[in-house]
């Protein structure tokens, strides 16, 4: 099988519908748009959600919930257990971080170091944020941890 020889499944491609081609096409006069009325006529029909009158569904719906997604802080986290690939004695910030691999991206908010691992290694870890458990396994490696 080459390249030239491909096709789509039978059916798969239909050719587009001609409306308004005289009577003898079988698609003219009305062009397939019935007879008079409010979707016969140019620019007709009505907006989407327009239940004929009706309260629509969308008002009739009582409005719950609320997300505070948009005002949320983002931060960087990074387990202590994934610090290991430092040497002894290095400096950990975000852009040692990124440079090694460890993290993807940045986000705005800073770095976070997250307790999860062990370490054994004597780093000055600098971030913005520290849960209680990852200072203190950094502290037992003999380490310090530095809020920005």
């Amino acid at each position: 099988m080459n390249i030239q020889d491909l096709k789509p499944a039978v059916g798969a491609r239909t050719s587009e519908k001609r409306v308004g081609r005289g009577i003898g096409s079988g698609t003219g006069k009305t062009s397939t748009r019935g007879h008079k009325g409010q979707w016969a006529r140019s620019g007709g029909g009505v907006r989407p959600n327009f239940e004929g009158g009706q309260m629509p569904m969308t008002r009739r719906l009582p409005k719950i919930g609320f997300n505070n997604k948009r005002f949320a802080h983002c931060y960087t986290t990074v387990n202590v257990g994934a610090l290991e690939v430092f040497e002894d004695g290095d400096t950990v910030t975000l852009e040692a971080l990124l440079e090694r691999g460890v993290v993807k991206k940045a986000e705005a908010y800073g770095l976070k170091v997250l307790g999860d691992g062990e370490l054994t290694k004597k780093l000055t870890v600098k971030a913005n944020k520290f849960t209680s458990s990852a200072a203190e396994k950094i502290q037992k490696a003999g380490g310090t941890s530095e809020v920005l």
